[in-house]
């Protein structure tokens, strides 16, 4: 019997997928489970297994082809015999075997961290794996290539030449290479245009004075990790601030729909995470109803996700408002453009020691620049201001996420 190898039900805002990488090729044997295929969407990489086991008897699309939902991609002989390998061919081409595995402990590989150890023929045990329970994750081995490039061969000696020769740039070479943009980096460069296009951008700043979320965090860091098995950041007190702001301010934690105004009784708060494929912004789900130890245990697994490449449609789906934090790249001061169909963004700067005048007095405090970015048609200035002025005042006096005043 044939069964059909076929996209997954991709959400509404993903239109379709790229065909990354075939695991399998046509004639072999597959197992039911068994990753056949990767594909690329605008926002995560999807692992396509096998719903029968079988023989891989047709490919449909090749890679680099594109995909719509649950179009057909393959087809599984669920009652043909894998051909046997003739002799010999053990050592040229193997059969496929279980996916390699972390011996340092941390179990099997990832396809993404697959792939580029094979790609670069490594030995996975010799790299130090600082995922979860010591498992390799591919900005593992991302450094470990860069720390162990080999050196550049030395050019042989040039023929004695019969004038002195044009002189070589001072730069050296100048290359140039061509490089096809993935379909994330065309996602947001196109998500960018269209919130710079379709909304009225306006930013509007204030500061904040770091010392007393600073000097909570470290009263309390130590017995928070080991109560809750996680540190204790400081996304967490801004998040927990933005919500009573957006409680307050409902203009900012709603959006533009036709000649609607679509407004939400709830918090689902996006966090800008850097990943080796880009930028990405997994949703934190009603952060009203979240304690602090599930904003800074749920942050952390997305953390780990977008560095693994593990990060799912539904991770990354939705979200009323958004929070970026530039201050971990170590930028003071920025403009954070919208992550549409939001109606504002949350900048969140490096923390940096100024003087400050406090009660008539020069004094050195950590100071941090804020920032939001909001939608003019439908926030207007007096809301932004009050908005960000309230962040600032939960932050400076963190008693008031606790009482809600």
């Amino acid at each position: 019997m044939l069964v059909d190898v076929k996209v997954p039900v991709l959400a509404e805002s993903i239109p379709d997928a790229t065909l990354l990488d075939w695991k399998k090729g046509p004639g072999e044997a597959v197992a039911r489970d068994e990753i056949l295929l990767e594909l690329e969407t605008d926002k995560v990489v999807l692992e396509v297994p096998a719903p029968q086991a079988g023989v891989l008897s047709e490919v449909l699309k090749n890679t680099g082809d594109i995909a719509l939902s649950q179009e057909v991609l393959a087809r599984i002989d669920t009652e043909a015999a894998a051909p046997a390998a003739k002799p010999g061919d053990g050592a040229a081409q193997p059969a496929a075997a279980a996916a390699p595995t972390n011996d340092s402990g941390g179990g099997a590989l990832s396809p993404a961290v697959q792939r580029l150890v094979s790609e670069h023929n490594l030995d996975a045990s010799a790299i130090k794996g600082t995922g979860k329970g010591g498992r390799l994750i591919k900005g593992d081995v991302l450094a470990y290539l860069e720390t162990n490039k080999p050196a550049p061969a030395s050019p042989a000696p040039a023929a004695p030449a019969a004038r002195p020769a044009t002189p070589a740039p001072a730069g050296g070479e100048r290359g140039e290479r061509r490089e096809p943009m993935s379909r994330l980096r065309m996602r947001i460069a196109e998500r960018l245009v269209q919130a710079q296009h379709s909304a009225a951008i306006l930013t509007t700043f204030n500061e904040v004075d770091m010392q007393p979320v600073m000097a909570l965090r470290n009263r309390y860091k130590d017995k928070f990790e080991k109560t809750h098995g996680v540190r204790l950041g400081f996304m967490s007190f801004f998040a927990k601030a933005a919500v009573q702001a957006l409680e307050r301010f409902p203009a900012v934690n709603a959006y533009i729909e036709g000649n609607e105004i679509i407004y939400h009784d709830y918090q689902d708060i996006g966090v800008a995470v850097g990943s080796p494929r880009g930028l990405v912004v997994p949703v934190l789900r009603d952060v009203a109803q979240m304690s602090f130890a599930d904003v800074e245990t749920t942050i952390a697994g997305f953390g780990a996700k977008a560095r693994d490449g593990s990060l799912t449609v539904e991770d990354m789906t939705g979200g009323t408002f958004t929070i970026s934090n530039g201050g971990v790249f170590g930028s003071m001061l920025s403009t954070p453009i919208l992550n549409p169909p939001q109606s504002a963004i949350l900048g969140m700067h490096k923390t940096q020691e100024r003087p400050m005048v406090v009660d008539g007095e020069i004094v050195v405090r950590p100071m941090m620049y804020l920032a939001l970015s909001y939608d003019h048609r439908i926030v207007d200035g007096r809301e932004a201001v009050l908005f960000l002025v309230a962040i600032k005042e939960a932050i400076e006096d963190p008693a008031r996420l606790l009482l809600g005043v």
